[in-house]
């Protein structure tokens, strides 16, 4: 599958910038560099050490196109496991194309979708899981994903699933090896270590597996839906949270006719808040759709802000109680944080007697001031206590790929049946084929099982240049 042809491609995003890097790679990268490089120094390119750089000029002829540095890494020792060359410009967007196309008419190729990591892949020099790290690295937007991202890319997963994999197929070895030596009835395996061993597999592929809830919602963040009656804050709260007037403010109920959205880093992990239409009976045929859309986000969302405006009366109140339940009932698995608003405008008695009645044993109360800003940090730790971030504190392994997840499942569906197996003195034929199955599902992670779908699916949602 290793293509020889050499490719090129623009490293860093495209547009005007100070610089622009673009990369070649393959075995003709470093001649056909020599052909357009001309060094201020007059070396020849093709016989200086790997990881040099070079200042010189990219000419055509007698055109003269930049003066550039040229990086050089020669095979093995580079990023694809071939001859690499890297050569840095000014950012001109006209600059960029000249260049590209002096090195396509060259000898070179474009480089498609993710070409560099996946020859980087077929060269030994990442697993698969580590090549989707590189990806996850790229779109990571806060210290979560990033340092999840970076443990998986630096091979804390797949070490993990190796060792268990390489004891796992000893086991196997000598499993197929009693099926040469079936009528002597010889036992090679030994039972009682061949079950610890399945017994940590189990274990450590349900903690990977139940990592996964975590690490999804640190990969793509956490949906909070803001809602409530009308005129209550919401929109004022979206903008204290974001500390920015993102949202129209006005005294005017039913101001938001259709929802707002915008993410916010709480310590190191992504929010995404839904501003809604207030909640309300209306003939307002507008209003009415973003209400409908209101209950479509919360839904959708992981928590649930429900705000109340604390000067209400007492009888409001009671209402407010059950709108609160039917909420709480709907989605009984959903955290919902009853939000008590301008709290500026009540004094301490007012503040306790409101609490007091909003009160349930099963969600979380906070009073605060959006208009002032005041309880607001408040909110953000309660939202942040929502997320599992033990381990990652802990720097464990956090699974956030759901091709991962899925393969997890399944290998832990074979695992359970080999220990069903032994449990049942199962004969060996039949346990070699879960085992087989198993190994399987452990070599689709980290890439000893693939196939061109497989590797086209995965580096096909990479940038060109990567």
């Amino acid at each position: 599958m290793i293509n020889q042809e050499t490719i090129v491609a623009l490293a860093t995003p495209s547009g005007a910038g100070a610089i622009a890097i673009i990369r070649m790679s393959g075995r003709d990268a470093i001649t056909i560099a020599s052909e357009v490089f001309q060094s201020v120094s007059g070396k020849d390119i093709t016989t200086q050490k790997s990881h040099t750089i070079h200042l010189g000029t990219l000419v055509d002829g007698t055109k003269i196109y930049d003066q550039v540095l040229l990086s050089i890494f020669k095979n093995p020792n580079s990023y694809t496991g071939e001859n690499v060359i890297e050569i840095s410009c000014h950012g001109s967007t006209f600059i960029q194309q000249q260049i590209i196309q002096l090195l396509l008419r060259k000898g070179c190729r474009m480089a498609q979708a993710g070409e560099f990591t996946l020859r980087a892949f077929l060269n030994g020099k990442l697993d698969l899981s580590q090549a989707e790290a590189v990806a996850d690295l790229i779109s990571s937007d806060n210290e979560a994903s990033h340092q999840i991202a970076m443990q998986q890319m630096r091979g804390g997963f797949s070490n993990e699933l190796s060792k268990l994999r390489e004891e796992l197929l000893n086991f196997a070895s000598l499993i197929e090896l009693e099926l040469d030596f079936a009528e002597e009835d010889v036992a090679f395996a030994d039972r009682t270590q061949f079950n610890d061993l399945l017994n940590r597999i189990d274990f450590v592929l349900k903690r990977l597996i139940d990592s996964f809830a975590v690490g999804n919602v640190i990969k793509n963040g956490i949906p909070v839906a803001i809602v409530g009656e009308p005129n209550v804050g919401k929109s004022t709260l979206l903008n204290a949270l974001l500390n920015e007037e993102r949202a129209i403010v006005s005294e005017i109920a039913g101001t938001t006719r259709d929802t707002i959205e915008d993410e916010l880093v709480i310590g190191g992990i992504g929010f995404r808040f839904i501003d809604t239409a207030g909640i309300r009976e209306t003939k307002d045929v507008i209003e009415s759709i973003g209400i409908k859309k209101t209950f479509e986000k919360i839904e959708q969302a992981q928590v649930v802000l429900f705000l109340v405006d604390g000067s209400v009366s007492l009888s409001a109140v009671e209402v407010l109680k059950v709108e609160i339940e039917k909420i709480k009932n709907q989605y009984p698995l959903k955290p919902l944080v009853i939000v008590i608003n301008k709290i500026d405008q009540l004094n301490s008695d007012e503040i306790t007697t409101i609490t007091s009645q909003l009160i349930t044993h099963n969600s979380k109360l906070i009073a605060l001031s959006a208009k002032n800003k005041t309880g607001i940090d408040t909110l953000k730790n309660q939202l942040l206590s929502f997320v599992n971030t033990g381990a990652l504190r802990n720097n464990e392994t956090i699974i956030t790929n759901t091709r991962h997840y899925d393969s997890l499942l399944k290998a832990l569906e074979e695992i359970s049946k080999v220990k069903y197996g032994i449990e049942t003195n199962l004969p060996s034929d039949l346990m070699a084929i879960d085992i087989r199955q198993a190994l399987y599902y452990f070599g689709e992670i980290t890439g000893e099982v693939t196939n061109d779908e497989l590797l086209g699916n995965i580096f096909a949602n990479f940038c060109i240049g990567k």
